[in-house]
């Protein structure tokens, strides 16, 4: 099944052109914005968790070195 997903690859410009229309379609106009929105908060949220996961493993990392000296 990897295989398959490899030989397909990235969708071009008609692909694009389809899949949005596929979404306007089935969402129609006023629902896009809040999807949108939502998605745009889903990133930042999951921006926000890496970057205090690089925070707390940094940290881990420096009293680490502190015990070592």
């Amino acid at each position: 099944m990897l295989e398959a997903i490899l030989l397909i690859g990235m969708p071009g410009l008609p692909e694009w052109i389809l899949i949005l229309l596929v979404v306007v379609l089935l969402f129609g106009g006023r629902k896009i914005p809040e999807l949108m929105r939502g998605l745009g908060k889903g990133i930042r949220e999951f921006n926000d968790a890496k970057g205090k996961v690089k925070e707390n493993i940094e940290e881990g990392m420096k009293e680490k070195d502190a015990k070592a000296n």
